[in-house]
């Protein structure tokens, strides 16, 4: 069984591949930034929100 997870967003630097040693296993490694923007509950200001992720996978 597999999941699918799609993120959404700025690559903030280049992708890293590099192979595991046992198996030879690809292995990537990379980090993107998501930005939320948003109106204050009391609608006078709008917000911004940015949060970075930090992912590897094989």
């Amino acid at each position: 069984m597999f999941n699918k997870v799609i993120f959404a967003g700025n690559l903030t630097k280049d992708i890293e591949i590099r192979y595991t040693r046992s198996t030879n296993t690809p292995l990537a490694k990379g980090s993107i930034a998501s930005t939320r923007k948003y109106t204050a509950r009391d609608g006078s200001h709008k917000e911004e929100d940015t949060t970075w992720d930090n992912r590897q996978t094989s």
